[in-house]
């Protein structure tokens, strides 16, 4: 087997990831529509982006970041709409 290139090495990161991600609770969706959670992962991913100047190449990773970090903040309860 050969080596992981640099890029299938990031895609496997992401893919592990995205699986660990965990689902805001039910009570969350509730309150919070799905437009609205869209719009708080959009911000988070751009201040993401923002913190790093804006470098290209990142937003994958910067959405799906900004997704764990929003849904978990809405299953704790520290987010509201």
């Amino acid at each position: 087997m050969g080596a992981m290139t640099e890029g299938s090495a990031a895609c496997a990161r992401r893919a592990r990831r995205q699986v660990a991600k965990p689902h805001y609770s039910a009570l969350a969706q509730e309150l919070v529509s799905p437009e609205a959670r869209h719009e708080m992962i959009a911000q988070a991913a751009y201040f993401r982006a923002q913190r790093r100047g804006f470098e290209s190449g990142h937003e994958l990773e910067d959405w799906l970041a900004a997704e764990i970090e929003v849904d978990t903040a809405l299953t704790l309860g520290e987010l509201s709409a």
